[in-house]
This record gives C-alpha cells, structure tokens and sequence, in this order.
C-alpha cells in the first residue's frame, strides 16, 4: 500500500526543519523583507509538503522546493506591482548570512530590492545560492541565455549604486565584481 502518514509526514518536518535557513535566506533576497520572506516559504513549504511523494522522488529536494519558492515569488510580482520595502531590513543577520557582515549590507538590500524581479531572481540564485546557470535556468524556469542576460544587466545595475561602487575594490559584490 505505501508508507504510513505518521512516517511520511515526520520525514518531510525534518526535511523542511533542515532547509528552511537557507529558503529563508533566499526568500529574503528575492523578496526584501523579513515578514514576506517567511510568508513566501511557508507558502513554499506548503506546495512542498501536499506534494512530498514526489519532492522526495526528486533528485534533488532543495531545488525543486527553490523553484517552487521562486515560482511563487514570480507569481506573486506578476499580481500587484513591486514596491520598494527595504525599511524593514532585520538589524541582525541570520548565523549563516556571510554577505550579511558586510557593513554594505543595508546599501546592498536595498539595490537589490531596486532590480526587477526577475534580474533579482537570476543575481540571488546565481550569486548568494551559487548555482550555475543551468541550475538557475531551471530555477526560475526559463532559458540559460536568460539567466545570462538577467544576472548580467543586474550585476551592471548594482555596479552603478554609488554606495556599493565606493569600495569596489575591497568588496566584492555577491561573488560578482
């Protein structure tokens, strides 16, 4: 007949307890604020646990519940119009959050709250997630030439915030300089 319920839903709380920082993290970027971030993977997680028996058929359950969480983010910019949210940055970055020591870092969520949501997307998963453009393409589900063009006028956006350009030489935006 198949696995019971109990079992099933115990292994998909440990999975998502597991990657939830990292959803968070993404979230976060993709999103700018701390309150919308949470609601994103909580919706994530949601899609993640009705469809479990096949997340964790999947070769890789992270990444399918990250596109389920940025296919979510995409749908909920194509139903009201961006807005810049950046006051609402946390004071206190996440133990995991090394881009977040940075003392840019205000100046730099707030540039990246500035993007278009899809060259936000294509800086966050290529950058911050470190996934290679095939994995990103896959990730937001459109073509690498896409991503390519996305993450590059992006990284050129963010190139050109004076607050980030002033120590270009000592910090390195993203990964990216």
């Amino acid at each position: 007949m198949g696995e019971p319920r109990s079992s099933r839903d115990e292994e998909f709380q440990a999975f998502i307890v597991g990657v939830w920082p990292r959803l968070v993290r993404t979230a976060f970027l993709l999103a700018g604020e701390q309150y919308a971030a949470e609601d994103l993977v909580q919706s994530a997680a949601e899609k993640a646990c009705a469809a479990w028996p096949k997340v964790r058929r999947a070769d890789d359950p992270y990444a399918y519940v990250r596109r389920i969480l940025v296919n979510q983010h995409a749908r909920r910019w194509r139903r009201r119009p961006p807005e810049l949210l950046v006051d609402a940055v946390p004071d206190t970055p996440g133990v995991e959050d090394g881009f977040a020591r940075s003392d840019q870092r205000g100046a730099l969520l707030a540039a990246l709250a500035t993007l278009p949501p899809r060259q936000r997307e294509a800086v966050v998963l290529r950058h911050w997630e470190d996934l290679s453009d095939s994995q990103t393409a896959t990730a937001m589900g459109c073509s690498v030439g896409a991503v390519r063009s996305h993450a590059a006028k992006g990284i050129a956006r963010l190139r050109q915030v004076t607050a980030l350009v002033e120590v270009k030489d000592t910090t390195r935006i993203g990964g990216a300089a």
